[in-house]
């Protein structure tokens, strides 16, 4: 068995869009994250229901380029279940199209190393909603 890679913190997203593509300002700002290095796409699949309810799959060895995914690079590590992609599936209004992507922020992969290296661990992560933020920026004004 191969060492694991070091990663840093790895999350699940699941992105819903009207119609049956991905809008252009999407995915730009998805591909320049990429590029950057913020970002690595693990996995990628996307779910969209015509306006019929007719279902169509994709994923990363598919082509991507009549949803507009085409510039979208990604490693292409199974990790999304076919359980994430049923619940997907499931909730997903007609005319509607799903990016499920799992991706490590990279930018926190030196970071995450350096603590495991120092015998630290991270003891909590947790995502902070929106609304959340939101909210407690308009209490403190």
């Amino acid at each position: 068995m191969s060492p694991l890679p070091e990663l840093g913190p790895v999350e699940f997203v699941a992105l819903s869009f009207p119609g049956t593509r991905v809008d252009a300002a999407v995915v730009t700002a998805l591909t320049e994250v990429i590029a950057r290095g913020d970002v690595t796409i693990l996995d990628l699949v996307v779910v969209v229901r015509d306006a019929a309810g007719e279902l169509t799959e994709f994923e990363l060895d598919d082509d991507l380029d009549k949803l507009g995914l085409s510039p979208v690079s990604a490693a292409s590590i199974d990790l999304v279940s076919d359980d994430d992609i049923t619940v997907v599936r499931d909730s997903l209004a007609p005319n509607t199209t799903a990016v499920v992507l799992v991706f490590e922020e990279t930018w926190a992969r030196r970071l995450a190393n350096a603590v495991r290296d120092s015998g630290g661990e991270v003891m909590l992560h947790v995502q902070v909603p929106r609304e959340s933020v939101e909210a407690a920026l308009a209490a403190s004004v």
